[in-house]
């Protein structure tokens, strides 16, 4: 595996949602490259595989408690982090419900969870911890090549693939008030990966699936814009 790790310099990745599944990998696969890595996950009182993984990681791994839906657990977090520089932050989030029903038809209550949980929560959490990431690093956020306006030509998980579109939007605006920076912003489109989202049936497995995810992030450093990409690092269609 190639490591960024360089000099005396050991840059760290904060990973929001990793406590088990595509998070979970991320987080081993940066501490496997050299990286420092910090890992939220959503119930503190829960022993998880990032818990696993932070006992055989000799302090470089650290957990935090971070509900993505609580926007009042945003503050403590960043004052719990305030003297740690990122290189990289990474929301890993998603969730989905009536995947099979036509949008007109899905109940407001379940509309309402999937947007804010796939939508504006990440957002959040960008808003609130951006200005720990270094000048340089990178922010990026886990989105879906359902979120492709362009690529929907099949219909299906209608409220899933507009959770993911308006993600994208509010990514854009996001890098947009920040195009003066040399920060690097990814929308990641990672395929369809056998994970409790994705489901038994997916074609792609979290062990051959995060390595390449890794390598996308990792190329995108150091090269300031917003990217939508999947993963092999083609630009996905808006």
């Amino acid at each position: 595996m190639s490591s960024t790790v360089t000099g005396q310099h050991t840059p760290t990745a904060l990973i929001i949602g990793a406590s088990r599944g595509l998070g979970h990998a991320m987080a081993a696969e940066f501490l496997g490259r050299g990286w420092n890595v910090i890992g939220t996950v959503r119930d503190a009182s829960a022993r998880t595989p990032l818990h696993d993984l932070a006992d055989r990681a000799d302090g470089r791994v650290t957990i935090e408690h971070l509900d993505i839906d609580e926007p009042n657990h945003l503050a403590p977090l960043h004052e719990r982090l305030a003297q740690r520089q990122l290189d990289l932050l990474f929301v890993n989030a998603g969730t989905t419900n009536n995947e099979q029903t036509p949008i007109g038809a899905v109940p407001t209550a379940d509309f309402v969870e999937v947007m804010i949980t796939n939508a504006l929560s990440p957002m959040r959490v960008i808003e609130a911890l951006e200005d720990l990431v270094s000048p340089t690093g990178l922010i990026g956020a886990m989105s879906s090549g359902q979120g492709s306006i362009t690529n929907n030509t099949t219909a299906g998980r209608e409220v899933y693939r507009g959770s993911k579109a308006a993600l994208n939007m509010f990514m854009r605006s996001f890098a947009s008030r920040q195009a003066e920076t040399q920060r690097a912003f990814v929308l990641m489109a990672p395929g369809w990966i056998r994970t409790a989202l994705g489901g038994p049936d997916a074609p792609f497995t979290i062990e051959e699936s995060v390595p390449l995810l890794v390598d996308v992030l990792l190329s995108k450093l150091g090269m300031p814009g917003l990217a939508y990409l999947d993963r092999s690092g083609q630009t996905v269609p808006w």
